[in-house]
């Protein structure tokens, strides 16, 4: 996968911006003595912004640029000037993107439509000014806010491909070679395994200028969901599949059982999976007259549409395609009627050359100011109680900051 453009798993160090301090300020001019406190705000931290866009199909982009950092907001001054706002940063990914906690593995976002925006680490609210302490009884407040610090996460992005019918099976089932025949994709078709070794993609064209599409990726083996063979890494991508389409060739010793085996690889990966619409395809049935194909058909699973297949001779193909269609206009298959729920990210689910990529020190600004009062409360989003320390004995006002 090191030489492929189709990159569907990166490793990003993500920093916002930090808030402005607030001004010390005092208006001074000439006939107005004790003019008042008038110290404007601090600007916000620019913020971390994931943007989805349908005409990208890889998060390439995103492996030369390792470190996303925002602006940072700009101080206050006097006379109540608010400090500039840091420049905020828009990452545009493919839709069907998913951000997890790199340290943690938690689920934290996911980006699916075209245009959507998501603020994936907000930047730090700019200090108040000393104008906002002002009062009756504390005319000369010599204090201000500082500004809330910088958010610094590494993350995790993943690309699920978004399709109606995502294709299992194992190596040199003829996924490829059904994709090819179906649809304008020209997936490599060769006769050893895992020739595919990324995720295509095909549109099929159905009746009445009606389409949908289809999803393969690289053969499953068993103890696949244990980090066996290539489909571990990509069966991320039939999670977002409305149907699964199970396929096992017709000179299998067992089709049942090769089925059944994909089937538990499958929900030890993800059991949500469990409760997708499933549809198994016997391909390669061009060698077998109809006398076999009855004795299969009654060793196959009860509930579970099936139908027999020949990518190369078009048998099947027409039968199969209204199955699918009727699996993915049942209002019940939806995706948005289903949501999905994403496994967290454990030592199978992850890829190593990325999960142990180790990130150059990033440079790290000084502050402007020793912070003299407490923090932004994150969780709650409020002010907390303030406990500010000043000398009251410096009786000269500060024109800066």
């Amino acid at each position: 996968m090191a030489d492929s453009n189709f990159i569907d798993y990166v490793k990003v160090l993500c920093r916002s911006g930090k808030g402005g301090a607030g001004s010390r300020h005092f208006y001074r001019a000439k006939y107005v003595p004790k003019g008042g406190p008038d110290g404007g705000d601090g600007g916000r931290g620019g913020h971390i912004i994931l943007k989805g866009n349908r005409n990208m199909w890889t998060l390439l982009p995103l492996r030369y640029r390792r470190h996303i950092f925002a602006g940072n907001g700009q101080s206050g001054s006097g006379g109540r000037s608010f400090g500039k706002d840091g420049d905020d940063v828009v990452v545009e990914v493919p839709c069907g993107t998913v951000v997890f906690d790199a340290e943690t593995g938690e689920y934290l976002c996911e980006v699916t439509d075209d245009g959507q925006e998501v603020k994936l680490l907000r930047g730090g609210r700019g200090g108040l000014g000393n104008w906002h302490f002002k009062s009756a009884t504390n005319r000369t407040p010599r204090y201000a806010q500082p500004g809330e610090p910088a958010v610094e996460k590494s993350v995790i992005l993943e690309l699920k491909l978004l399709a109606d019918v995502g294709l299992v099976g194992f190596p040199n089932a003829g996924k490829s070679t059904l994709l090819s025949a179906v649809s304008e994709a020209r997936p490599k078709i060769a006769d050893y395994p895992f020739t595919t070794m990324e995720p295509q993609l095909g549109i099929v064209a159905y009746r009445g200028n009606r389409s949908f599409v289809m999803a393969d990726i690289p053969g499953i083996i068993e103890g696949a969901s244990e980090g066996k063979g290539l489909g571990l890494r990509f069966l991320r991508h039939i999670e977002r599949n409305a149907v699964l389409l199970f396929m096992v060739p017709a000179d299998a010793d067992d089709v049942a059982a090769q089925y059944q085996v994909l089937l538990n690889e499958l929900e030890q990966f993800n059991p949500q999976l469990m409760d997708k619409p499933r549809v198994l395809a016997i391909s390669k049935s061009d060698m077998l007259d109809e006398e076999l194909m009855h004795e299969i058909s009654k060793t196959l699973p009860e509930g579970i549409p099936h139908v027999f297949i020949s990518a190369v001779t078009g048998q099947g193909l027409t039968e199969l395609k209204d199955i699918l269609w009727g699996q993915i206009t049942d209002d019940r298959n939806r995706i948005e009627e289903i949501p999905i729920t994403h496994r967290p990210l454990d030592g199978h689910h992850r890829v190593r050359e990325e999960d142990e990529f180790i990130f150059e020190p990033a440079p790290v600004e000084e502050e402007d100011e020793e912070i003299v009062g407490q923090m932004l409360d994150e969780d709650e989003g409020e002010w907390d109680d303030m406990e500010w320390e000043y000398n009251p004995d410096d009786d000269t006002p500060d024109s800066g900051k």
